[in-house]
C-alpha cells in the first residue's frame, strides 16, 4: 500500500436529524478520501456521533424516553444518511461505545495524575445548546458569540484542564505553522481572537448532569463534552494511555481533521493542548470549511429554512446532490442553496454539458461504427490543443485536491468536457460521414472524444462515484490511465441518459 492518509470529519452531535448543511462535511470528506485512495493512499476514513451533554439529556426528556434510546435513533437517521449519500468511511464512531468510554476514563485520569487537571469552582456564563462557557467579555450583546442564543449563569465543582499552561507553546506553534489551520482567514480569527488575548482554563467536567461519562476517581462527576468527543480521533484507533495499538502508530498523527468553520477553536485550541498533555503528536491539518446557507440564510429548524439530503435525493438522484454540494460551495466562503439552484445545475452542467457529450458520443460511434473504433491517427492541428488539455488535466486536479479546492477540481474537469463539446461543433462528425474518405478521419475524431470522455470519468469518480460507473459501462473500456491514450480499443455499450432535464417552471409551481 502507498503513504498514509488519515481524514476524518467533525463527529455528528445527536441532537436531531442532520440538514444538507450538516451532510456537506461528510461528502466533502468522502470526495477527499476517494480522491487520494485513486493516487494510490492508503486511506483511513473516519466518522461518527458525538452522544453525550445536557442538550441530549434534555431532548430525551422531551421525548419521553432514556438518552440512550433517543442517541440510538438518532445515531441510525445520520449514519444511514451519510450510507444513502454514498460515503466510504471506513468506521462509523459513537461515544456510547463501551471502549470509547473506558479510555477517556484512563485519559482524564492520565491527565489528572499529569497536573493538568485539577479540581476547583466553575462560576460562569453557560450555552447550553453550544455545551460552551463563555466569560463576560467574551458575548456579542449579552449572547452566545457561537449561536447567538441567550446563555445562564452557572456555579458548580468543577474539574479545570490547564489550557493556560499551553498558551505560549500553541501560539509559537500556529505561528511556526502556518498551514496548521486552513484556511487563512481560521488561523487569524483563532491567534487574534482567542489565543493571543490570554487562554483561560478549561472546565473539563460536569456535576449537574447524568448523561456523561463518569469521572472514575470523583463520583457525582462527569466529563465535559468536548474533551470526550475530540478524543474519539484517537480512541478509535487503537490508543490507550498505557498501550497503544499497530493501527494507532500507523495512522496518528491525523492528516486531515474536516470540521464546520463554527468548530475550529475546539480542534485547533483544546484540542492540541489535550495531546499535548498526553505526549501524543498533534493533527498536521484542520481545515474548517464554509457553511451551506438556504438562501443566503443559516438553516434552522426554528426558522423553518431546513433542507434534507434525504429529501433532496428523492427528488434530483445521489450524484446530482453530492455535485451540487462539492461544486456549489467555494473553498473559504459560505455556499448557498435553494431548489431553483439545484435545477439549474442539474439543467446546465450534469443533462446538457456531461449527459449530452457522453450521449451524442456513444451514439454516433454505434451509427458510424458500429461502437467498434480505434485510433486511426488522422489528425490536424484542433487535435493536438484538444489531447494537451486532456493531458494537463490530472496535475491540475492534484494541485487542486492538495489544497482542498473541491469546488475549484471539479471546474477543471468540467472545462474539459465543456472543450470536449467544442471540440464537436468544430469537427462536425456529421459532415464527415457523408464522405467515405473522411472516414478515417472521423473515426479519429470519435476516438479523441472518447478518450476525453474515459479521462474525464476516471477523474469524476471521486465526486460522482455511480455516474462515473455508468459512463465507464458505456463506454465499455476499463483502461484507468489519467491520461489519452493513443492505441486504446472500443467496443461501445448503448447510450443512456445519464441526466434527466428537469422542467424548471413545472418542478418549482409543484414545490
Amino acid at each position: 500500500m502507498g503513504e498514509k492518509f488519515y481524514i476524518s470529519t467533525a463527529i455528528a452531535y445527536t441532537s436531531g436529524k442532520p440538514h444538507i448543511g450538516n451532510t456537506y462535511e461528510i461528502v466533502l470528506a468522502d470526495s477527499i478520501a476517494r480522491f487520494k485512495r485513486q493516487r494510490g493512499y492508503d486511506v483511513y476514513f473516519q466518522t461518527g456521533t458525538d452522544e453525550h451533554g445536557i442538550k441530549i439529556e434534555e431532548k430525551a426528556k422531551q421525548a419521553s424516553v432514556t438518552p440512550k434510546e433517543f442517541v440510538d435513533k438518532i445515531a441510525k437517521e445520520i449514519k444511514d444518511i451519510w450510507d444513502l449519500m454514498n460515503t466510504s468511511y471506513d468506521k462509523f464512531v459513537r461515544t456510547t461505545d463501551p471502549h470509547h468510554v473506558e479510555v477517556v476514563q484512563h485519559i482524564f485520569k492520565k491527565m489528572y495524575d499529569n497536573g493538568d487537571i485539577y479540581k476547583g469552582e466553575y462560576k460562569g456564563l453557560y450555552c447550553t445548546p453550544c455545551e460552551s462557557f463563555w466569560t463576560e467579555s467574551q458575548l456579542v450583546d449579552g449572547k452566545c458569540p457561537d449561536c447567538g442564543r441567550e446563555v445562564g449563569k452557572s456555579s458548580e465543582e468543577a474539574y479545570f484542564f490547564k489550557l493556560s499552561k499551553y498558551q505560549k507553546k500553541l501560539e509559537k506553534y500556529i505561528e511556526d505553522h502556518p498551514d496548521f489551520i486552513q484556511p487563512v482567514a481560521r488561523k487569524n480569527e483563532m491567534l487574534n481572537n482567542f489565543i493571543r488575548p490570554g487562554l483561560q482554563d478549561l472546565c473539563v467536567s460536569r456535576t449537574s448532569l447524568k448523561w456523561g461519562i463518569p469521572v472514575t476517581f470523583d463520583e457525582g462527576h462527569v466529563v465535559y463534552v468536548w474533551l470526550d468527543a475530540l478524543t474519539n480521533y484517537i480512541t478509535n484507533i487503537g490508543y490507550d494511555v498505557d498501550s497503544q495499538t499497530d493501527q494507532f502508530k500507523k495512522l496518528w498523527p491525523a492528516d486531515l481533521h474536516l470540521i464546520g468553520k463554527d468548530i475550529v477553536r475546539f480542534h485547533s485550541i483544546y484540542w492540541p493542548c489535550f495531546l499535548w498533555s498526553l505526549g501524543l503528536e498533534i493533527p498536521k491539518k484542520i481545515f474548517g470549511h464554509p457553511w451551506l446557507l438556504m438562501n443566503n440564510d443559516k438553516m434552522s429548524k426554528s426558522k423553518g429554512n431546513v433542507i434534507y439530503a434525504d429529501e433532496l435525493v428523492d427528488k434530483f438522484g445521489v450524484d446530482a446532490v453530492r455535485y451540487y454540494l462539492l461544486h456549489e460551495i467555494p473553498f473559504a466562503n459560505d455556499g448557498n442553496i435553494t431548489y431553483e439552484l439545484v435545477l439549474d445545475r442539474i439543467n446546465g452542467d450534469l443533462a446538457n454539458v456531461l449527459g449530452n457529450l457522453v450521449q451524442r458520443t456513444i451514439s454516433m460511434g454505434n451509427k458510424y461504427f458500429d461502437g467498434k473504433i480505434t485510433n486511426k491517427g488522422v489528425n490536424e492541428t484542433i487535435d493536438s490543443d484538444f489531447i494537451n488539455l486532456i493531458n494537463s488535466l490530472n496535475d491540475k486536479l492534484i494541485e487542486k485536491m492538495d489544497a482542498y479546492q473541491i469546488s475549484d477540481a471539479i471546474t477543471e474537469i468540467f472545462n474539459v468536457l465543456r472543450a470536449s463539446n467544442k471540440y464537436i461543433d468544430d469537427t462536425t462528425p456529421w459532415v464527415l460521414a457523408k464522405n467515405d474518405s473522411d472516414r478515417d478521419r472521423l473515426e479519429t475524431v470519435l476516438y479523441n472524444l472518447l478518450e476525453s470522455i474515459r479521462v474525464c470519468a476516471i477523474m469524476l469518480k471521486p465526486y460522482l462515484p455511480d455516474t462515473s460507473d455508468k459512463i465507464i459501462k458505456q463506454l465499455n473500456n476499463e483502461v484507468e490511465d489519467f491520461e489519452y491514450t493513443s492505441s486504446n480499443i472500443y467496443n461501445l455499450g448503448e447510450a443512456e441518459v445519464l441526466f434527466q432535464r428537469i422542467d424548471k417552471d413545472k418542478f418549482l409551481k409543484k414545490m
